[in-house]
């Protein structure tokens, strides 16, 4: 389904809800609110403030109270009977009298996976048509003796009663009376019912069950209330009603059975999408979080019973983000609803696949012999993906890695299990993805150990663990005309640790936003203390574009370490760009008016390069490692260097070639005429004081020495 009909019918079920006839409210298994609408504020008078999703049923109760809405006695009774009732799945049908003489019907359901739903509708006219319908009743009984006036009353309410009422006699089944909600309800008009049997309106077995429950008020001699009963009428259709029969016998002596009957089917109808909602993703239809754990559970108790094996696989896209931030997130959501659907034909009947949120898949399979039947389930999924997929009109091939953990092997409870999957995931992902890993011993300790990891980050800028590195940036006759600062984290107990393996973890836990500022602010520091005006490099990250004031942050530095605008060189890959263009573009302009200038760093491995330096005008040009570092054994990446080197020309672009290590290489951009470079051939990364005479300052040494 297109994302924007799923956006549609969304905004329609929300104006369905506020625009029901019923006040409706949900709560979750730990009685806080999911959701409520319109009718049920107006009802008690509430707050929209305060009663709004997340509010505890104790706190609603206690506002209704404040609003004098709530006439159930003890309020903390009223709780703990409700919440023991919701518990064993026991239905409430309550009428409660408000101080204001309105009478209100309340239907709480519980759902499954915990919470209930509960609906609340005012009957005060129904219940004072009832009443009236009764007294009408007792003066029918005497019409000939009070005279016609009370016999035209009566004919006066049954017309105009809500609720749709008819007489049956008791004995043959035959519709003796039936009230102008009657034909609107059954599409049928009086004539054509008055005199028949149900069996000549209703198909069979439900016209025996209209019979059954006659019979029964008769022979119980109490009134009989039906929940939730499907009709099939002639021309309306199937429609759920709720009735209740009471038994009367008239002055002769017939025996008739008066049947009050509502309409309930749209009610119903919500009910069964807000339960549906409750338990299963919005965008893939898939089972959700909740279901996927009332499944586990399920499956659990199965295994202990049975004593037999299943297994539980944690799947994660590969380079969905990629796909996220190049093509945006309409794209990404139609990629999701079919991979989903991929997914769910490829498991079949006997696999339970559920969308845990953003790429995250999860699923239970039980019956064969394990884990034999959960890998070939993994297999069947990774192949489903083995071919593009449509995703608003784009041809993208996105693949799976995929981790399984087996009951009871490797757990026996749903943390257990879903951690060892995880950690079997992990190792997937690691071992170059597109790929089943089972899990095993050793996988668990390196998921901690990697957690352990990026919790010890969090810290890390407040401990002064990390510290930056300089790589010289120079002209092709070798001339260093600037550095680019690299962070470097040492670890307490670890030493130092690659920048491949801590900056994935902070860019994962936002913690890059930190760093980020902690570079800038060290770098700007670091070369406003150079005697020589060279340029110091800083890399930017995506997100600090996304949640943060980059360009105020720039400035602000900038006026905090004095150094000077044309000196800052920003580096930005094109993921800086992807997702709000308009927004990304404003703020580099917003930093290119600062006097600081924009490099495009990793040019040529992303999508769209082109399209970006017609946007922008970006004063570097930075040619990836890759393409270098394959300069002699590979002519594509020649003929992709010369291209670029080309194109900075032309922009009148500065083309800086990054990781140059060899002569040969240096050659190759000499005879190109490329414009600068960076690499081990120049210099490497290192502390300044390696290059303090670079920078015109006394070396470390010699100042210790003087």
């Amino acid at each position: 389904m297109p994302v924007q009909q799923l956006r549609l019918q969304n905004e329609q079920f929300a104006a369905a809800l506020d625009n029901m006839s019923q006040g409706l409210v949900m709560f979750d298994e730990h009685a806080r609110l999911i959701l409520c609408n319109r009718r049920y504020l107006e009802l008690y008078g509430l707050s929209p403030q305060v009663v709004r999703p997340g509010c505890s049923l104790r706190k609603l109760i206690m506002h209704r109270i404040q609003t004098g809405s709530f006439s159930a006695g003890d309020p903390e009774r009223y709780i703990a009977d409700l919440l023991e009732a919701m518990s064993r799945g026991e239905p409430i049908d309550d009428v409660i009298e408000l101080t204001n003489g309105r009478t209100i019907a309340v239907s709480s359901r519980s759902m499954r996976g915990g919470g209930w739903v509960a609906t609340h509708e005012d009957i005060t006219a129904r219940r004072q048509a009832e009443k009236a319908l009764a007294v009408a009743q007792a003066q029918a009984e005497n019409a000939e003796r009070k005279g016609q006036a009370a016999y035209d009353m009566l004919q006066t309410v049954v017309e105009n009663v809500p609720a749709t009422l008819v007489v049956r006699d008791a004995d043959d089944g035959r519709y003796l009376l039936v009230n102008r909600a009657g034909e609107t309800l059954y599409g049928i008009a009086r004539e054509d019912m008055i005199g028949k049997t149900p069996h000549q309106l209703f198909p069979p077995d439900e016209a025996d069950a209209i019979i059954a429950r006659d019979r029964e008020v008769f022979e119980s001699g109490q009134p009989l209330i039906t929940d939730a009963l499907t009709v099939h009428t002639p021309r309306m259709g199937a429609r759920v009603v709720k009735s209740k029969r009471l038994k009367m016998i008239a002055n002769d002596g017939a025996r008739h059975v008066l049947s009050f009957v509502e309409d309930v089917t749209e009610r119903k109808q919500a009910e069964d999408r807000i339960a549906h909602l409750a338990m299963h993703d919005s965008l893939t239809d898939l089972g959700n979080r909740a279901a996927f754990t009332e499944q586990l559970a399920a499956a659990l108790a199965q295994g202990e019973k049975s004593k037999q094996p299943f297994g539980v696989l944690c799947i994660d896209l590969d380079r969905f983000k990629e796909i996220n931030d190049v093509f945006g997130h309409a794209v990404g959501d139609a990629m999701l609803q079919e991979v989903a659907q991929r997914l769910r034909t490829a498991a079949g009947d006997d696999a339970f696949v559920a969308r845990f949120g953003g790429d995250e898949f999860s699923v239970v399979t039980a019956g064969g012999p394990q884990p034999a039947t959960a890998a070939a389930l993994g297999e069947r999924l990774l192949a489903a993906m083995v071919h593009d997929v449509d995703a608003a009109g784009h041809r993208l091939r996105v693949g799976l890695s995929i981790g399984m953990a087996v009951y009871p092997t490797d757990g026996t409870d749903a943390a257990t299990l879903l951690a060892n999957a995880d950690a079997a995931l992990y190792r997937a992902k690691e071992d170059g993805r597109g790929t089943i890993r089972c899990f095993e011993a050793d996988m668990d300790k390196r998921l901690r150990e990697r957690r352990a990891l990026q919790q010890d980050l969090r810290s890390a800028v407040d401990r002064r663990e990390l510290s930056l590195h300089y790589q010289p940036h120079a002209l092709i006759d070798g001339k260093i005309v600037g550095f680019e600062a690299l962070a470097r984290w040492h670890h307490p107990t670890l030493g130092l640790v690659a920048p491949e393996s801590f900056i994935p973890l902070a860019e994962e836990s936002g913690l890059i936003m930190t760093i980020g500022e902690w570079v800038l602010r060290e770098a700007c520091r670091e070369a406003a203390t150079w005697q020589k005006p060279l340029h110091i490099a800083v890399n930017l990250s995506p997100m600090q574009f996304r949640h943060g004031d980059v360009a105020a942050l720039v400035h602000a530095v900038l006026l905090e370490t004095g150094l000077r605008p044309g000196r800052l060189q920003l580096e930005v890959t094109e993921a800086v760009l992807i997702g709000d263009f308009q927004r990304a573009l404003a703020t580099l302009r917003r930093l290119k008016a600062l006097g600081v200038r924009i490099a495009m760093d990793d040019f040529g491995t992303g999508y769209s390069s082109l399209s970006y330096l017609q946007s922008f005008p970006f004063d570097t040009i930075k040619i990836d490692r890759t393409f270098i570092s394959n300069l002699h054994r590979n002519e594509q990446s020649a003929a992709i260097v010369r291209a670029v080197i080309g194109l900075g020309r032309g922009l009148n672009m500065p083309v800086v070639a990054e990781g140059v290590e060899t002569p040969e290489q240096l050659g190759f951009l000499s005879r190109e005429a490329c414009s600068e470079m960076q690499g081990h051939l120049v210099g490497k990364p290192n502390a300044m004081e390696a290059y303090a005479e670079v920078v015109g300052r006394m070396p470390f040494a010699k100042a210790k020495m003087a």
